[in-house]
């Protein structure tokens, strides 16, 4: 593939394509299809542009004042489309209601995704994110190797959740989940629970480390005798793992990720648990509309606000009015008494 180190201009890929460079313009800042430019046409210069490796000048264009009032939306694995109730919803809701209050066009990067499901922002050889002015990284997957890249050409870009990438720092925007978790231990705790049981998953990223810290934390402050937290794949919670818990005097739980609760849920009816008469349990995730768990006690995850913010914040990045070390912490709401009883 032929890069355009060469001095490659739009106007030579218009001539290539057999259209005005405005149409290459328009193609590359994803406004072609509403300017009333035929598929056929579009997809014309698509392909002359990924033949010769053509990259926009994001350098010049921003020398130019000539931000083109995009926002790319990037994840490293498929959340689009998303339903209403799915995890990823209101992170997009708040993008979308904040893009559009500071009327900023998005761009959401599906194209960058291989045939085994995951995505990469570098896989056609080029970055493809340059399309945008900056762009919005969500999801629970990273790829560590690509964002270092990403840093190094200087691309803006803010994070939704804290993510640590050795020798890099860019600006991310977080819940409090460290005191989510440690409101959770305190409810129990204020109604009588010493023995507490931290369910997690053996696959930790920051924001599960984060929820943990705070569970140990607030537990060791408390005095309370508490258990060391189960990391386990969800398979290995079964009712003879429930019921040894349960035994050794455990009274609540605090179940770290939704991936968790379906497995929990079918031990406890397999043991013929009440909840909350037999077990308190405390949710520290969000929870789909059609399963048991939205009746639980749970943390209030700030998602939307957390959308809103990062439009926010990576705008603030592209004035220069932030570092790229800057962040920002939501705090979340603590849960209810709906699935938490005395002892």
């Amino acid at each position: 593939m032929t890069k355009n180190r060469g001095g490659l201009r739009q106007q030579d890929i218009a001539r290539m394509a057999g259209v005005s460079q405005t149409v290459v313009s328009l193609v590359l800042n994803g406004r072609a299809a509403s300017a009333g430019v035929a598929e056929e046409t579009q997809k014309r210069v698509r392909d002359i542009i990924e033949e010769r490796g053509y990259i926009p000048n994001v350098a010049a264009r921003s020398l130019r004042g000539g931000r083109n009032g995009i926002i790319g939306v990037h994840t490293f694995e498929p959340v689009f489309p998303v339903v209403v109730g799915n995890y990823y919803h209101d992170f997009l809701v708040g993008i979308e209601e904040e893009a559009v209050q500071m009327g900023q066009d998005l761009l959401l990067f599906a194209s960058t995704q291989s045939e085994g499901g995951t995505r990469s922002i570098y896989g056609s050889g080029r970055n493809r994110l340059v399309l945008a002015d900056g762009s919005i990284m969500l999801g629970m997957r990273t790829n560590d190797e690509e964002l270092i890249r990403l840093s190094g050409e200087n691309y803006p870009f803010v994070f939704i959740g804290k993510r640590d990438v050795s020798g890099v720092t860019f600006p991310y925007i977080t819940a409090d989940y460290e005191e989510a978790a440690a409101s959770a231990v305190q409810l129990l705790h204020d109604h009588g629970h010493r023995t507490f049981g931290y369910l997690g998953l053996v696959n930790r990223i920051v924001p599960l480390d984060l929820r943990l810290h705070g569970f140990e934390q607030r537990a060791t402050s408390l005095g309370a005798d508490g258990t060391a937290p189960w990391l386990l794949d969800p398979r290995r919670v079964t009712a003879r793992w429930l019921a040894e818990r349960v035994a050794h005097g455990v009274t609540a739980f605090l179940i770290e990720s939704i991936d968790l609760v379906e497995p929990f849920i079918t031990a406890v009816s397999e043991l013929g648990i009440e909840i909350p008469a037999d077990l308190s349990v405390v949710l520290l995730d969000v929870a789909p509309e059609n399963s048991v768990a939205n009746g639980w006690s749970r943390i209030g995850l700030p998602r939307r606000e957390q959308g809103r913010r990062s439009v926010a914040l990576l705008l603030h990045l592209l004035n220069g009015d932030i570092s790229p070390d800057h962040s920002e912490t939501i705090e979340c709401e603590p849960p209810s008494l709906a699935s938490v009883a005395d002892r």
